[in-house]
C-alpha cells in the first residue's frame, strides 16, 4: 500500500473542507474543478508540446537537429540507446547570451564530464515557473478556495500558491516559484500570471534554457470535455532572454488516487555511494530552525 504522508494527510484535510465549498463554487460560478482529495494530474512527458493551433509566435526550445532527443522508453521500445537533452543553441529566438549559455551547457554534457546533464526533478531541485509543469510520472494536486489556489507536486511535495484576490506586489524577492496571481476565465480555464522568479539553476525547460529575473510567465489550466485530461497552455516572455515570447503546452491525465510520499533527496546521493558524476542534490549545512 501507498504510503501516505502528513503533507498529503494535510493536503487531503484541506481538501476535505473546502471541497464541499469548491464543488458548489464550480457549480454556481463555473470554475474548472481542478482539485480532488481523491484524484491528481499527471504526465508521462517531460518536454514542452506545441501550442495549440492556430498560435501564432515561437515554439519551445527544440533539440539540436544534429542530436536528436531519445527518451529512455522511446529507447526500451525501439531497441536502442537513450541520449542526452540537448538544445538546439542556434535558435534565432535566443538573444546571444542565452546562445552562448545553452552552447556551452551542451558542450560540457557532450563532452562527458557529466554522466547526465543537469534537470530538476532528477536532482531534487524545485522545477521553477514554468518548469516544475514538466515533472513526469508522479501527479500534481490542486487545492482551490476562494482566495488561493494550490498546486501540490507529488515529487517532493513541492508546494505553489497561486493568490485570487490581489494584484502583484511593487516588489518582489526573487523565489523558485515567484509571485503567482490568478484568476478564472470563461468558466472552465484558470489563468496564472508569474514574476519574480529567481534564475539559479532554474531553467525554461529540461534542455537547459535559461532566463533572468525579467521572465514573466503566462499559464492557462483547462480540463478537457470529460474531465479526463487537463491542458495548460503557457506563454514565456523575457526580453532579455528571448528575441520573441515562447509559446508551448503541456497536458495531463486524471489519476485516480490521493497524493502519496515521495522524498527525492531521501536515498538519491548518487556521487557518494555510485561514483557518479552528476550535479550534487541540495544540501543544508546548517538549520534554519
Amino acid at each position: 500500500m501507498k504510503a501516505i504522508s502528513p503533507l498529503a494527510a494535510l493536503f487531503m484535510t484541506v481538501s476535505g473542507v473546502v471541497a464541499g465549498a469548491s464543488a458548489k463554487d464550480a457549480a454556481d460560478e463555473k470554475i474548472p474543478a481542478l482539485a480532488s482529495p481523491n484524484y491528481g494530474w499527471q504526465t508521462n512527458v517531460a518536454d514542452w508540446q506545441e501550442p495549440a493551433a492556430g498560435t501564432q509566435g515561437h515554439g519551445p526550445i527544440r533539440p539540436d537537429p544534429a542530436h536528436p532527443f531519445m527518451s529512455n522508453a522511446e529507447a526500451g521500445r525501439l531497441g536502442k540507446q537513450p541520449t542526452l537533452r540537448i538544445g538546439d543553441a542556434k535558435d534565432p529566438v535566443l538573444k546571444p547570451w542565452a546562445a552562448k549559455f545553452m552552447a556551452d551547457s551542451n558542450a560540457e554534457a557532450l563532452s562527458g564530464k557529466l554522466d547526465v546533464p543537469f534537470a530538476s526533478q532528477a536532482r531534487c531541485f524545485p522545477g521553477g515557473v514554468p518548469g516544475q509543469l514538466l515533472f513526469p510520472f508522479e501527479p500534481m494536486y490542486f487545492v482551490q478556495t476562494p482566495t488561493e489556489v494550490w498546486m501540490f507536486w507529488q515529487r517532493d511535495h513541492q508546494i505553489r500558491r497561486v493568490f485570487l484576490n490581489r494584484e502583484h506586489s511593487k516588489t518582489i524577492k526573487p523565489s523558485w516559484f515567484g509571485e503567482s496571481v490568478g484568476h478564472y476565465e470563461n468558466g472552465d480555464t484558470l489563468v496564472v500570471d508569474t514574476i519574480g522568479l529567481s534564475t539559479k539553476m532554474s531553467f525554461i525547460d529540461n534542455f537547459r534554457t535559461p532566463h533572468t529575473e525579467k521572465l514573466h510567465v503566462v499559464e492557462r489550466f483547462t480540463i478537457e470535455p470529460g474531465a479526463k485530461f487537463m491542458n495548460a497552455a503557457v506563454t514565456v516572455d523575457d526580453p532579455d532572454t528571448f528575441n520573441a515570447p515562447l509559446h508551448m503546452s503541456q497536458r495531463w491525465f486524471k489519476v485516480n488516487e490521493p497524493m502519496g510520499e515521495t522524498a527525492c533527496a531521501e536515498n538519491n546521493n548518487d556521487n557518494n555511494y555510485f561514483g557518479q558524476k552528476l550535479v550534487p542534490i541540495p544540501q543544508e549545512n546548517s538549520s534554519p530552525f
